[in-house]
């Protein structure tokens, strides 16, 4: 395959990995395992790495694959509930940030009054001042996963869905004026789209 047909798109690649800068790898293996709950993974000599709940990608690190400063890495965890999430750091004994969401001025206190997706955030740092960013997202702008590819990474997760779509779908029969036996189908669709930023059912 020529680079051209790479960058035309026709190849796939998968991030599965970012290495992260830490001073200490006993102290980072510490904090992101037993405290945060992470997943250890099976690693070659030398490697420490790890996956956060319902991740398709891990993070890296050890004393020789990265120059990068310890402390310098900014990433993102996405959740489906920012409140949760937010919780579930403050139970493992993780410092976080209020929560935020921008503003005309600059960040402003609270999620996003409306909830809208990719809003509401809210910070923590590992013991080496490497950065995790919680942003909620529960619908996805378009083109950001496959139409027709769509996953659910935890129970959570999912229940949250269906009680997006059985409040959508209560409109939805509100408009309509009639039960629409075909819940189960609309459903669907509806969470399909959020996934995929595509158009729900109306």
């Amino acid at each position: 395959m020529s680079a051209t047909d790479a960058a035309s798109g026709n190849m796939d690649l998968k991030l599965e990995v970012i290495v992260l800068p830490v001073a200490d790898v006993d102290r980072a293996k510490e904090f992101y395992g037993r405290r945060l709950g992470w997943r250890l993974d099976q690693t070659p000599p030398g490697i420490v790495q790890l996956t956060p709940p319902g991740s398709g990608c891990s993070i890296q690190f050890g004393p020789t694959l990265t120059v990068a400063a310890p402390g310098s890495a900014k990433a993102y965890l996405i959740v489906a509930d920012i409140e949760a999430a937010r919780r579930a750091v403050i139970d493992a004994g993780v410092e976080v940030t209020e929560i935020f969401h921008p503003g005309p001025a600059g960040p402003v206190s609270g999620p996003d009054p409306e909830r809208r997706s990719y809003l509401s955030r809210a910070s923590f740092k590992d013991p080496d001042g490497n950065e995790w960013l919680l942003q909620e997202i529960t619908t996805r702008l378009p083109g950001r996963i496959t139409s027709g590819t769509t996953s659910y990474t935890s129970a959570a997760d999912l229940a949250g869905a269906l009680r997006r779509a059985a409040e959508a779908h209560g409109e939805h029969e509100k408009r309509t004026g009639a039960t629409d036996p075909n819940w189960p189908d609309w459903y669907a669709a509806f969470m399909a789209s959020e996934q995929t930023g595509e158009e729900p059912p109306s």
